[in-house]
């Protein structure tokens, strides 16, 4: 574990009755916005349930912020804010009295709290509406008392599960937006639970990704985005040439015609730039853009868990 290290986790094993839930998932949780991206059923609740010291698992070994969630539950929770996927707040209690309550119970003294509570519900643009029941709120509204709740006793560490359920466009960008405010502009790591690669993407500075209970990819969004496969140029032309794709069959170069004058260049080498360089300048196109191509999460999220199953199929196939 290093100075960074917020959560550790080594071969998390956890089952549900017949139902293996994590099956040796390894990942860790550093600085900043983490992604936990993974499809229904791939372990994410079961896994912030482990964070949180709610069930221990069944094999493996997990610390966050150094502890033990399982002897040390209690001081956890007491750093560590959570907000539900699901709406659990009581609709005919004002948002205030909610967060200034859980803010007191999680240890703050009342005065404390209750100061704390208002300062928080200003910051995330509910000042005005901070004591309306939550259940006379709108979706959008209550995602953000879930957020307040969990960020009021400044704690180290906030796990958000799908904060943008139920959003429509505009709010959901308001949330990733104020997710980032929270890493940001209050120091607080955040782990986000998410099924939505592009807002992750957006929004995070590293990110694990589930499957079927196991870890199949993990690390930082711009490292992954780089892939390990070959490098693309996305070659944009104010109008399609025929004359410069006969000219890269010629010169060999690989490259794949999108339409519209869009073309995504296989490089095979350094020397590639430069057959790439004549072919233009013989042909006499106009060229808009030259940009490498960079793969989203979705791009690394199929091709890694693909990779699994492949593995998990010759591993069955050598017994």
């Amino acid at each position: 574990m290093t100075a960074l290290d917020v959560v550790v986790a080594d071969g998390l094993r956890k089952s549900w009755d017949d139902t293996l839930a994590l099956d040796g998932a390894t990942f860790r949780v550093g600085a900043g916005v983490t992604g936990l991206l993974g499809a229904n059923g791939s372990g994410k609740t079961t896994t912030l349930g482990l964070l949180l010291g709610m069930h221990a698992a069944d094999g493996g070994t997990l610390t966050v912020l150094g502890m033990d969630p399982v002897t040390q539950g209690a001081e956890i929770r007491a750093l560590v804010g959570y907000a539900p996927e699901h709406d659990t707040l009581p609709p005919d209690v004002a948002a205030y009295e909610i967060v200034a309550h859980l803010a007191e119970m999680r240890g703050l003294p009342r005065r404390e709290a209750a100061g704390r509570a208002s300062d928080v519900l200003f910051e995330l643009g509910l000042g005005e509406e901070r004591m309306r029941p939550v259940g006379t709120m709108s979706t959008g509204q209550r995602q953000r008392v879930k957020l307040a709740q969990a960020i009021a006793a400044d704690p180290t560490l906030v796990l958000l599960d799908e904060p943008t359920n139920g959003l429509d466009p505009m709010q959901r960008e308001e949330m990733l937006r104020l997710v980032r405010r929270v890493a940001d502009e209050l120091g607080i790591h955040v782990l986000l639970s998410s099924h939505l690669l592009e807002e992750v993407e957006r929004v995070a500075d590293a990110v694990i990704i589930l499957d079927n209970g196991r870890t199949v990819a993990t690390g930082n969004v711009a490292d992954l985005q780089t892939g390990n496969g070959p490098a693309e140029l996305l070659v944009s032309l104010d109008a399609p040439s025929r004359k410069l794709t006969t000219a890269l069959r010629a010169a060999k170069v690989e490259f794949t015609d999108l339409g519209n004058g869009r073309l995504l260049v296989t490089v095979d080498g350094d020397a590639t730039y430069d057959r790439l360089r004549d072919a233009i300048a013989a042909s006499g196109v106009s060229l808009r853009s030259l940009e490498r191509r960079r793969e989203t999460l979705e791009d690394v999220f199929f091709a890694a868990g693909d990779a699994a199953r492949e593995q998990q199929h010759t591993r069955a196939a050598a017994k």
